[in-house]
């Protein structure tokens, strides 16, 4: 039940994610779920580093670490993606 989650939380914060990066993404749906479970991953090695502790309740604070890595890494992502389908078209053309 462990993955289940992951990808259902990885899932949405890759679409919050590309929400929220201003500008189209042409990032794959697949491509920016494993993009969220790596942000949902950072952001708990980040709470955790910066001490943030299991609350009862809702933990916003580590949801926010979250988010910001997921961020940070779907946008990396794209990047990396739309420089590697540029350079793919060019070599079709040739």
């Amino acid at each position: 039940m462990g993955w289940l989650w992951a990808i259902i939380v990885g899932f949405v914060l890759g679409l919050i994610a590309k929400a929220v990066i201003p500008g189209k993404q042409h990032l794959p749906l697949w491509l920016a779920t494993i993009c969220g479970m790596l942000g949902a991953i950072a952001g708990n090695a980040m709470a955790q580093g910066f001490g943030v502790r299991a609350t009862p309740g809702i933990d916003w604070s580590r949801h926010i670490f979250q988010l910001v890595a997921a961020i940070v890494i779907v946008a990396l992502a794209d990047m990396l993606y739309n420089a590697m389908q540029r350079r793919r078209h060019q070599r079709q053309r040739v």
